[in-house]
């Protein structure tokens, strides 16, 4: 096998030369670039791209850390990540957190070990005191994490206030509100804040359930909204994340109530769950695929060691009328 010797032989040129060319570390000749090309394909010569990583003190690879990379926004916002990534020059490592307990920790250690570039992290798992301790290019998905630490996030409050204006619109006085946990510090929790706000401005009753701390499978879904409808609240409006609606929806429906007229639903997140059942979902709609590049835009910056004036992106969420709210109901 060809080395980085016989191309410099063959292109009669030192070594030194060669190194230099396939760093990009100094100046090369444009005639002695060629040389070194036409030797190369020659010889078939591949350089050692880890040798080359050392060499700049890059790995070219990105860690991203989700609770699940089978929930719809996560595996979206990797789908467009990863595309990002790619046209920067970056390749993706995923970390799903689900399953393993110490996986978070795992993966900010090959940062501090130069295994990984940067990380970008969509987890809520872990002490926020293990992200402060690093001083190493790190981008928080929708959570707070340290000053030091970039958020980005979409603008929460206006979800909130659109979710509550489009249920007080259409009628309803008793609400079922889906939130998550208050023990991680995230943006998210201004939807919920607003949207609480709205509905005793308005004199809605508002039934709030607080979800277990990083649960977000169907089943857990499934059984929550079973039992929930089994009891003995009355409810005609429910705000929930994408599945979490669509299991109130499909309850209620098993249980012969119609839908918008018994019970008007709105989601959020807005993925394509929302569009593939019937009716279709009203949802107010995160912008995953502008998340995914403004993530991989701050990430890359701290890499190249520029300064980051924005601590905090915030996005615009918009509203998506389906048919379950009066609105967007299909006429019979």
């Amino acid at each position: 096998m060809a080395g980085i010797k016989d191309v410099a032989k063959k292109a009669n040129v030192g070594v030194g030369t060669v190194s230099r060319f396939l760093n990009n570390s100094g100046y090369v000749a444009e005639e002695t670039k060629e040389k070194i090309r036409a030797a190369m394909r020659e010889l078939n010569y591949t350089p050692n791209e880890l040798a080359r990583n050392l060499y700049r003190k890059r790995t070219g690879i990105i860690a991203i850390l989700v609770p699940s990379i089978s929930h719809p926004f996560f595996a979206a916002f990797l789908n467009y990540a990863e595309e990002a990534l790619y046209a920067a020059g970056y390749k993706m490592m995923v970390c799903n957190t689900e399953k393993e307990q110490n996986a978070e920790l795992e993966y900010l250690d090959m940062l501090n070990r130069h295994i990984v570039d940067g990380v970008i992290t969509g987890v809520h798992t872990l002490d926020i005191e293990e992200y402060q301790k690093i001083r190493k290019p790190i981008v928080a998905l929708d959570r707070y994490l340290g000053d030091h630490i970039p958020v980005v996030a979409v603008d929460h409050k206006e979800g909130g206030k659109l979710a509550a204006e489009t249920l007080a619109d259409n009628g309803c006085k008793n609400v079922l509100h889906f939130t998550g946990t208050t023990a991680v510090g995230s943006p998210y929790h201004q939807r919920h804040f607003e949207f609480n706000r709205i509905m005793e401005e308005n004199g809605i009753r508002v039934f709030s359930y607080e979800l277990e701390w990083n649960r977000m499978d169907p089943g857990y879904y499934q059984r929550e909204v079973k039992r929930i409808f089994s009891g003995s609240i009355e409810f005609d409006g429910v705000f929930a994340v994408d599945g979490l609606a669509i299991a109130c929806m499909n309850e209620a429906l098993r249980r012969h109530l119609r839908i918008p007229e018994d019970i008007r639903i709105v989601a959020y997140d807005g993925t394509y769950l929302t569009d593939v059942v019937e009716p279709k979902v009203t949802a107010v709609v995160q912008p995953v695929k502008d998340l995914a590049e403004a993530t991989v835009r701050l990430i890359k910056d701290m890499i190249d060691g520029n300064e980051i004036c924005e601590k905090q992106v915030l996005l615009k969420v918009f509203l998506k009328q389906g048919e379950t709210t009066k609105q967007g109901a299909v006429q019979k």
